[in-house]
């Protein structure tokens, strides 16, 4: 492979689950606009921070939320799929080794967006789903504090 991709590893199709419910779970799952994206673009706005661009695809990675003026992209990433630090989920049962391959690839993925962006000048902010859960306020006061820093 070529060009930005040269690096990637192919995992081949996921495995089939062994439950309906886990499949129909990991069907609905979105690419943006989740839950904890919402939260966040309303605790922004109400912070007084609501000049972004969501899901700014102009930039590498195309971060969830871009403020331009401040060169500032931040990341809401979900506990399970990015492999958040504090909720320690444990792997599924079934086709662990998919799985692992597959969170570790995500991770591996994360940190080249986050080190592209910084390469052309941005600071880069990640939130995670767990911490929006229990003070989404808190999240987003500090992105606001981060970004009216003179």
């Amino acid at each position: 492979m070529q060009g930005r991709y040269k690096d990637r590893v192919r995992l081949g199709a996921p495995p089939h689950s062994a439950s309906l419910a886990v499949s129909k779970s990991m069907k609905s799952n979105i690419r943006k606009d989740t839950k904890p994206e919402l939260a966040l673009r309303r605790m922004l706005t109400d912070a007084g921070a609501g000049d972004f661009v969501p899901n700014d695809g102009s930039l590498p990675g195309t971060p969830d939320f871009a403020f331009h003026k401040e060169k500032v992209a931040v990341f809401v990433y979900g506990c399970f799929w990015h492999g958040c630090p504090w909720c320690s989920l444990r792997l599924p049962k079934t086709n662990r080794a998919f799985w692992k391959r597959k969170l570790d690839r995500n991770r591996r993925r994360d940190r080249r967006k986050r080190d592209a962006l910084r390469k052309i000048g941005w600071k880069t902010m990640s939130v995670w789903e767990c911490k929006l859960k229990t003070n989404p306020k808190q999240a987003a006061l500090r992105i606001a504090g981060r970004i009216t820093r003179p």
